[in-house]
């Protein structure tokens, strides 16, 4: 009996299995894209050229920008994040301090009260503040470092504050990290204002991850301390790119009206959030054939 293949339909509602895409980033990120990993490999080997620069307005845990960087899909990475302690992990690791960072973290005897004393630190060094930032991201729940955030009580087969520690691991990481740091350039800025001076050059591509607060979405404002974003003003200026780009949003009516006031094309795809559940997101650019084509089984 020959076995049919399966529609586009049902593969665009096939889960990646974040298992297997490799783990780059240190961050435990709210909304983090490894679930899209495959997917941006097969939109960046469509293009006809590969991208002299990849840019990422909205850095945040960088697994798309690290993906890149990593397995040389662009010439260059350029990574932007706004919020000051999500930016002094990346300028720690991009400026000589991935070492220093790694260190920090195996040396770290993880209690209650060494946990505290780290977090209720006052002004420290850049590098200081990117331990801390990820003392917090990893034992705070959900990995939520927003004001407000709690730490872990429970956590993951009752290890409380531990269940996300994962010190040789994180340090590995980071390690890597910076053995690529000549492939990375990191702003710490608005992502905006970024895109604004690359519109003009066709040779940079752009993934655009925004927060989650457009169509009346409150998810962003518990989630991320920088979360205000005119998304209107966003799909302006994307329309103004002379390179291509790709840009993922929550499955909403006003975003779907946006795509199509500004001429973009829109595909679904699957994915699971934080709590395991099976969800849409939206991919938006300007021609998604390829992404169309990728979930043809051959």
């Amino acid at each position: 009996m020959v076995q049919e293949k399966p529609s586009v339909v049902q593969e665009l509602n096939r889960v990646v299995n974040v298992a297997s895409v490799s783990q780059r980033s240190p961050f435990r990120y709210p909304g983090g894209k490894t679930w899209l990993v495959p997917q941006i490999r097969t939109w960046l080997n469509s293009q006809t050229n590969k991208p002299a620069l990849l840019l990422e307005p909205f850095t945040g845990g960088g697994i798309i920008g690290l993906t890149v960087a990593f397995e040389r899909l662009a010439d260059r990475v350029l990574l932007v994040e706004l919020d000051a302690q999500v930016a002094s992990v990346w300028e720690t690791m991009l400026s000589g301090g991935a070492k220093w960072l790694a260190d920090s973290i195996l040396k770290f005897e993880m209690t209650p009260e060494s946990i505290n004393i780290v977090l209720n630190s006052g002004d420290v060094s850049v590098q200081q503040n990117a331990f801390k930032t990820l003392l917090r991201n990893r034992t705070n729940h959900g990995g939520i470092m927003a004001p407000g955030a709690g730490l872990i009580k429970h956590g993951e087969n009752g290890k409380g504050i531990n269940s996300r520690w994962y010190p040789y691991t994180l340090a590995k990481r980071i390690l890597n990290i910076g053995k690529i740091a000549d492939r990375i350039d990191f702003i710490h800025g608005d992502g905006i204002e970024v895109m604004r001076k690359y519109a003009e050059r066709p040779d940079v591509t752009y993934f655009i991850d925004p927060p989650y607060t457009a169509a009346g979405k409150k998810a962003g404002a518990r989630l991320y301390a920088h979360n205000e974003l005119n998304h209107e003003e966003l799909f302006q200026l994307v329309e103004t790119l002379k390179g291509d780009f790709l840009m993922t949003y929550n499955d909403a009516v006003g975003i779907r009206l946006m795509a199509e006031q500004h001429g973009f094309d829109v595909v679904e795809i699957a994915m699971k959030n934080t709590h395991n559940i099976n969800m849409k997101e939206l991919l938006i650019g300007r021609n998604l054939d390829w992404a169309r084509k990728s979930y043809t089984l051959f």
